[in-house]
C-alpha cells in the first residue's frame, strides 16, 4: 500500500483547528496518493466534516501545513482548493433551484460560443453534456436537462452535484455522504463514478455513514475519533466491517 513520496497528491501535516476552547482537530496527519480512494469514517463529532472543510478551503485551520503535489499551499477559500485541483461535493451541495440542471452543472464555468465580445452561452452543448452526465450517475428517468433544479427530488439533486464533479475532473474529489437519500440505481451510479475516477488516475475521499458502500469502493480506510486519526491503514480486503466499526466506536478489537 505504501508508495514513493512522488505518489503523494495531498499531504496534510499536523493540522489543528480550534473553535475557542474547543479542539475540533488535534494534530491530524493525512496523506492521499494519486489514484487512491480513501474512506474517511467516524462517529458524529469525530472531526470528519471539519477535516474536509479545511482541505476544501471552506474553513481556516488554526495551524499545520497542507502540501499539494509537493508544494505547500494555503487554503484561504474554496476557490483556492479548486485552483489546486480539489473539488468537494457536500451532502447539501449548493444548487440554485430556479436554474436548470444544465445551468447548475456549469454554474460559474459556463460554456460559450461565437465571438468573445458577444458572450453567448452555448446552451445546446451544455444541455447535451448534462443529459449524458445524468445517465452516467444512474438517473434512469428521462429528465430534460432544462428542468429546474427545484423540481427534483433530494436524491436527484445530489446526483446533479456528483455529475458536476464528473465533468470538471479534478485531481482530488471529496464526496461527503454522496449516497444519502439516493435510490438503488443512483447509489450504484455514484459508486461506479468513484471507481471510474480511480481508473482514470484521480483520487477521492469518500465519507459515508453506510460502511457497506465504503467497503465496495475504497482502497484504504481512515478512522477519526475525537478530532484525531486513530487508524489510517485499514484495508477493506483484510479488515472486516465489524473490526472497523469497533475502531470507530472505540471498542476493543477482538484478537
Amino acid at each position: 500500500m505504501a508508495g514513493a513520496n512522488g505518489d503523494i497528491l495531498v499531504d496534510m501535516r499536523n493540522i489543528e483547528k480550534s473553535y475557542g476552547g474547543v479542539h475540533a482537530l488535534r494534530g491530524v496527519n493525512l496523506s492521499i496518493r494519486r489514484g487512491e480512494i480513501v474512506g474517511l469514517l467516524g462517529d458524529n463529532g469525530a472531526g470528519k466534516s471539519t477535516l474536509i472543510k479545511v482541505l476544501s478551503g471552506a474553513v481556516p485551520y488554526t495551524s499545520g501545513e497542507i502540501v499539494i503535489k509537493g508544494r505547500p499551499v494555503r487554503m484561504r477559500s474554496t476557490l483556492d482548493a479548486i485552483a489546486n485541483g480539489i473539488e468537494t461535493i457536500y451532502q447539501d451541495s449548493a444548487l440554485v433551484p430556479q436554474l436548470s440542471i444544465a445551468r447548475n452543472l456549469f454554474l460559474g464555468r459556463e460554456l460559450r460560443k461565437g465571438p468573445r465580445f458577444l458572450d453567448r452561452l452555448d446552451l445546446d452543448r451544455m444541455n447535451g453534456v448534462a443529459a449524458e452526465l445524468l445517465r452516467r450517475v444512474g438517473i434512469s428517468k428521462n429528465i430534460p436537462p432544462t428542468t429546474p433544479i427545484g423540481s427534483l427530488s433530494g436524491g436527484e439533486r445530489q446526483a446533479v452535484a456528483i455529475a458536476r464533479a464528473m465533468y470538471f475532473e479534478s485531481d482530488l474529489i471529496i464526496l461527503d455522504e454522496p449516497t444519502n437519500n439516493l435510490g438503488v440505481a443512483e447509489t450504484q451510479g455514484v459508486l461506479r463514478f468513484v471507481r471510474e475516477a480511480r481508473d482514470t488516475g484521480h483520487s477521492c475521499v469518500f465519507i459515508a455513514h453506510n460502511i457497506h458502500h465504503v467497503f465496495q469502493v475504497v482502497d484504504r480506510i481512515v478512522v477519526m475519533r475525537r478530532g484525531t486519526i486513530v487508524s489510517d491503514d485499514l484495508s477493506p480486503r483484510t479488515s472486516s466491517i465489524q473490526e472497523v466499526e469497533d475502531i470507530i466506536t472505540g471498542e476493543p478489537v477482538a484478537a
